[in-house]
């Protein structure tokens, strides 16, 4: 289809007051864009037949009927009757009679130009933005609320370490670093700890010999694990096969001998002849100190074995040799008084040995007054001490 020539060719002889119905800029009757009147695709104002159609008031050559000895002025008009709009060319033209285009169009002569679509609202673009205030007006305020925020961070944790330290301090009753780790505690058996070994070791004279001690005879109680042997006795005397840790110091007794003397309401009364090793040394100790560790174990015996209170009667507490080896021995008498009990007294003897090891040998031997009759057994007993 073809574009209208905005510039058709005109019959001469028209009147020139036909003229009157175009624009000032001498073109047809356009909008207000500049475009001829268009349907809304942008096209001229063409009838639906394109090709062949023409208007019957017009001759072959495309003219309208027309006398050109009427002027525009005598034709008849009715008041108020609305001019008839201009009629536009839009059939085909051929190529020599067209006029060039004021301006070149894209695609060529026959492009589409530009449509115009009334009620479409104009485009306005963005309304700036305001411009960006001066922070210098802020700024004191914004430091303050800057400081506002880091002293209540400040404050925040100030108050939870001070709750730390006062749990801290109520939970380990005012010494908050007493859970730290102490030293070492003492792990030297008592005797060690409270009879070190001496510097001038009290043990250091030479034994006897094994071979010069006189023979023994009889029967024989031998403990092995402390290192000696003794005298053993037949009846009333029976073997002991129990483990009795007495006292303070915890002497075990294991070995020996004994028989009961009474019964009372709080158990048994025995004669005993019994014996024990005891750690009395470090583990690196080459002697011990004999009279110390004689003196605490026999004030143990004092303290833990008779009823309280009890008064002491020292017959023997000196350095000695037992079976050719170094020895402490005490021997005393005890009185005393128990409700329900019928012995008031007692002898006994305490011999503390030393057999060459850490451990010194015990021997314990007591005999109720009621028995004085064995009392004979104590001296008999520690002379017949040898080391096994």
């Amino acid at each position: 289809m073809g574009e209208p020539d905005r510039e058709a060719d005109r019959d001469p002889d028209v009147d020139p007051n036909l003229e009157a119905d175009r624009d000032p800029d001498g073109e047809a009757n356009r909008d207000p864009d500049g475009e001829a009147n268009r349907d809304p695709d942008g096209e001229a104002d063409r009838e639906p037949d394109r090709e062949g159609a023409r208007d019957p008031a017009r001759d072959p050559d495309g003219e309208p009927d027309r006398d050109p000895a009427i002027a525009p002025d005598s034709r008849s008009r009715s008041a108020g009757t609305p001019r008839p709009a201009p009629v536009v060319f839009t059939g085909m033209m051929p190529e020599s009679t067209k006029t060039p285009s004021a301006w070149p169009r894209p695609g060529g002569p026959w492009a589409s130009g530009m449509v115009t679509v009334h009620d479409v609202p104009r485009l306005v673009p963005p309304p700036d933005e305001d411009p960006p205030t001066s922070s210098s007006a802020d700024g004191p305020r914004r430091r303050r609320q800057q400081l506002a925020i880091f002293g209540g961070i400040a404050g925040a944790i100030l108050a939870i370490g001070l709750t730390i330290i006062l749990i801290v301090g109520l939970s380990s009753e005012g010494d908050p670093f007493g859970s730290k780790a102490a030293a070492p505690s003492e792990v030297r058996p008592p005797l060690a700890q409270m009879c070190p070994a001496p510097t001038v070791p009290p043990s250091a004279g030479p034994a006897v010999p094994r071979g010069q001690l006189p023979p023994v005879t009889g029967e024989r109680t031998i403990d092995a694990e402390s290192g000696i042997s003794y005298r053993r006795y037949g009846a009333p005397w029976q073997p002991w096969n129990d483990t009795w840790r007495a006292g303070t110091l915890q002497v075990p007794y294991k070995v020996g001998q004994h028989f009961i003397t009474e019964q009372y309401s709080m158990g048994t009364y025995h004669a005993s002849i019994l014996s024990a090793a005891v750690p009395a040394a470090d583990n690196d100790a080459v002697s011990l100190n004999l009279e110390c560790v004689g003196r605490q174990v026999s004030a143990d015996v004092r303290a833990e074995y008779y009823p309280q209170p009890n008064r002491l009667e020292q017959l023997r507490d000196e350095m000695t040799t037992l079976g050719g080896r170094p020895a402490w021995l005490s021997e005393f008498r005890l009185h005393f008084q128990q409700p329900g009990l019928t012995v008031t007294n007692e002898r006994s003897a305490v011999a503390i040995i030393d057999v060459g090891k850490p451990t010194a040998a015990v021997l314990y031997v007591s005999i109720p007054g009621t028995h004085r009759q064995f009392d004979y057994v104590i001296d008999e007993v520690m002379k017949s001490v040898r080391p096994v």
